[in-house]
């Protein structure tokens, strides 16, 4: 009896292989939706970012004019880091006739309807 039961415990059993890989498999699927959800946060904080540094430079560029912009709406574009932008400057009137308040929305190219990132500002005359 001695050796009849060293034999059986010297290895796993077929059912203890599989249930082993089970857990394996639902741990690797769980590591590749946490990679695929860090990869997808990741390229959203980039386009995040891209679009304010376009709508700084978009507000920076109307400040370096030292002009007044007119009240009113105009689309630009403004790419930024190799993707194409569109910048919607809306320019309305502030309580000081020497300044102009800018609102900077910038869409992703052909869908006004998206807005990636929205800045505000004052632009004034002086110098």
């Amino acid at each position: 009896m001695t050796s009849n039961s060293a034999r059986r415990e010297r290895g796993f059993t077929l059912i203890e292989v599989l249930v082993a890989l089970a857990i394996i498999a639902v741990a690797m699927g769980a590591a590749m939706r946490a990679t695929s959800v860090m990869i997808s946060n990741n390229r959203a904080l980039q386009d995040k970012t891209l679009a304010l540094m376009a709508a700084e430079n978009a507000l920076a560029q109307m400040r370096l004019e030292q002009t007044l912009p007119p009240p009113g709406t105009r689309k630009v574009a403004c790419p930024q880091g190799g993707q194409a932008m569109q910048c919607e400057l809306v320019t309305t009137s502030s309580l000081n006739r020497g300044f102009r308040q800018v609102t900077v929305r910038v869409h992703p190219a052909g869908d006004d309807d998206a807005v990636i990132t929205q800045l505000s500002g004052l632009v004034s005359n002086l110098r």
